[in-house]
């Protein structure tokens, strides 16, 4: 069956699990985060698809069925799994994504991986995913590819089925000319995206960067700016703009520009913070880490996260403040995001040598002032420890936009607590009621945390208001349905109907 609305992305919308010796397709572990949100809309529209890859030993007898129908909460849509063999994920995802991508999105050139990149297995498999889109997409359908593993998918589709309307949304930070176009293969990259309908960002500065490398590689005349919302404009961060562009002309039809922050699901997670559940839980924490102020750090195991500048800046904390010890814990939460992927691995270690020597020179047989923990945590147990902890610190280096300073907010019901974010995170230009800081800065680090663990409660609940209101404001929905209003105004317009005028232009 067509559908008129496909979704790309490289994750399957569940969870395989096997009961009984059968396959079974369960909701994520995780209920709050972009594939639920995706999904939300397969409810709004009659015939929905979902294009994503499944691992396989021969990519040409897979041994599993490539197109199934789910009916769940969400709604009745397909799924379309491309079979892709271990070999061609490896080389297209964590070498050509991670190795050489990624760090050009985030600003790390130095960490920049060349040698090892196969250039024409990336372009065979977003072929792949283009004719797997096509294949699905009804006459005039609406297709919304996401991240930049998939950079690629936009000019396929646009030569297979001109009749699409297309968007590509944009996960990470979009850097400027001078870094994107250390990549060789700029030209192709640049001439997919804007093969697309819309280009999606998070923040203004991200859609201008995307202009810069445009303009590095042809003319497209006059780009129309518009003034940024005052609550997008936070003075403390190093990534706010003034203005954002709203589209770009090239020769046969105008690419959009929408710039909405990811959101989280407010609802949902104030609901789970509000539980007795969740009271119990966090109740248990406090009793179990006892009468001390308790500083979070949740974050993916990746040097762009700044994990190690932070573990020093907690050394340097208890160095300067001789009284905090033994009165201070810092639960630093730090998952691999790939246990496959070898290049983490020096991250890691470097995590728990620091994490060792600092429990070494400060704890003792009864207290130790460092929790590393490597492994996910499940997402109510972590609501629960939101609400346990006096600060999150989250100051990673480079972040497009960064959901667990979000959650820590929204989980906050009593209205308290104490954020601390790098200026550097996408989520810093909302969010301008948290302690910013710059993590290059040593001085700047402890300034920061010092500010935190000294602040008054009059001011972390002032600032706590703001924070709640910026987080409730731009939510999981109001993403969903500013993109897809842009991508199609026909379906989706009436859901975005009330969302300001100047993330949709």
């Amino acid at each position: 069956m067509s559908s008129d609305l496909v979704i790309v992305y490289h994750r399957q919308p569940y969870d395989e699990v096997e009961v009984d010796g059968k396959i079974e397709y369960v909701a994520n572990k995780s209920p709050n985060g972009i594939v639920p949100t995706l999904k939300s809309f397969f409810g709004k529209v009659e015939n929905a698809a979902w294009v994503a890859w499944k691992e396989a030993e021969d990519s040409s007898d897979p041994g599993f069925e490539r197109v199934i129908e789910i009916d769940d909460p969400f709604g009745k849509y397909t799924v379309s799994r491309l079979p892709l063999t271990a070999s061609q994920v490896k080389s297209f995802y964590h070498v050509t994504s991670k190795e050489a991508f990624w760090p050009i999105l985030h600003g790390f050139k130095e960490k920049y991986n060349y040698d090892p990149v196969d250039w024409p297995t990336f372009k065979e498999v977003n072929w792949a995913f283009a004719e797997a889109a096509a294949s699905e997409a009804a006459q005039g359908a609406s297709v919304w590819v996401h991240d930049y593993n998939l950079w690629l998918v936009p000019g396929y589709l646009r030569q297979m089925r001109p009749d699409l309307r297309i968007s590509f949304y944009h996960h990470t930070p979009f850097p400027a000319a001078d870094m994107f176009n250390v990549l060789p293969w700029r030209g192709e990259i640049i001439e997919s995206l804007l093969a697309a309908d819309v280009v999606g960002f998070h923040i203004p500065r991200y859609a201008s960067n995307f202009v810069s490398c445009v303009r590095s590689l042809k003319d497209v005349g006059n780009v129309p700016r518009i003034k940024v919302e005052d609550d997008m404009m936070s003075e403390g961060s190093a990534l706010s703009d003034r203005t954002t562009p709203t589209e770009i002309h090239v020769e046969d039809h105008v690419v959009q520009l929408g710039v909405t922050p990811v959101g989280v699901d407010v609802e949902y997670i104030k609901s789970l913070a509000a539980s007795e559940e969740t009271d119990k839980l966090a109740a248990r924490f406090r009793s179990e880490i006892g009468d001390t102020r308790v500083l979070l750090s949740v974050g993916r195991t990746d040097y762009t996260k700044g994990g190690a500048d932070q573990l020093l800046a907690f050394e340097r904390l208890l160095e300067r403040r001789p009284e905090l010890r033994g009165q201070v814990r810092l639960l630093h939460v730090s998952v691999p995001a790939n246990r496959n992927m070898t290049v983490y691995e020096p991250i890691q270690k470097e995590l728990e040598e620091i994490a060792g020597r600092i429990n070494g020179r400060f704890g003792s047989f009864t207290f130790q002032p460092i929790a590393l923990i490597s492994r996910a945590i499940p997402f109510d147990e972590l609501v629960a420890w939101y609400q346990v902890a006096d600060v999150a610190w989250i100051t990673p280096l480079a972040d497009g936009m960064n959901l667990v300073c979000k959650e820590y907010v929204a989980a906050r019901k009593d209205g308290d607590g104490v954020l601390v974010l790098s200026e550097f995170a996408g989520a810093a230009v909302e969010l301008g009621a948290a302690v910013l800081t710059n993590p290059f800065s040593s001085r700047a680090m402890d300034f920061a945390i010092d500010m935190a663990l000294d602040m008054p409660e009059e001011e972390r609940r002032a600032r706590m208001e703001l924070l709640n209101a910026s987080v409730a404001k731009r939510d999981t929905r109001h993403w969903a349905e500013d993109q897809l209003a842009l991508l199609s105004p026909k379906d989706f317009g009436a859901a975005a109907s009330d969302a300001p005028e100047v993330e949709t232009a």
